[in-house]
C-alpha cells in the first residue's frame, strides 16, 4: 500500500479515504475473501457437537480419524470428474481439512457419526468421570 504525502490543503482524513481505497495496496476486497465452511460446535449436558454442512457428500466422501485428542474430519473434492459448462452454479462441494483437539472430558472412543439431510452431526459423550454426581449431607 502507498501512503501519500499531506499536500497543502488536505486533511488526514482525505488520506486516510485515498489510502483505504488504493487498488495498488494490500487491500483485499469482499468479493475475493473465502468463506469459511459452515460449522456448529456446541456443548450439551450430555455431550459435545459439532454439525458440519455436507451438501451433496456420501457417508464414503468423508473421512474420520481420531488420534489421542484430536478429531480430524476430511473431505478431498475428486479432481476426476468432469467440469460441466453450467449456466449457474451455487451448489458447490468444497474440499475441507478439519481438526480439533477435543477436551479430555469428552469421549472421543465412543465418538457418534450420523450423515442426513445434508448435514454431519458428530457427538462425543462425557467421560464417567465428569457426569455430574450428586453428593448426599450427611
Amino acid at each position: 500500500m502507498t501512503t501519500q504525502l499531506t499536500p497543502f490543503g488536505t486533511s488526514p482524513f482525505d488520506i486516510l479515504f485515498r489510502n483505504f481505497f488504493d487498488t495498488d495496496g494490500d487491500f483485499t476486497p469482499f468479493t475475493t475473501i473465502k468463506l469459511n465452511h459452515p460449522v456448529d460446535m456446541y456443548e450439551a449436558n450430555d455431550g459435545f457437537n459439532i454439525d458440519i454442512a455436507c451438501v451433496g457428500l456420501t457417508k464414503k466422501d468423508i473421512d474420520l480419524t481420531i488420534e489421542g485428542d484430536i478429531l480430524r474430519v476430511e473431505y478431498k473434492k475428486d479432481s476426476k470428474t468432469a467440469e460441466a459448462e453450467y449456466i449457474q452454479r451455487n451448489i458447490v462441494k468444497r474440499a475441507f481439512n478439519f481438526g480439533w483437539r477435543i477436551s479430555r472430558r469428552f469421549d472421543l472412543g465412543q465418538l457418534e457419526a450420523k450423515l442426513s439431510n445434508g448435514l454431519l452431526h458428530l457427538f462425543a459423550p462425557l467421560t464417567e468421570d465428569n457426569k455430574p454426581k450428586t453428593v448426599t449431607i450427611k
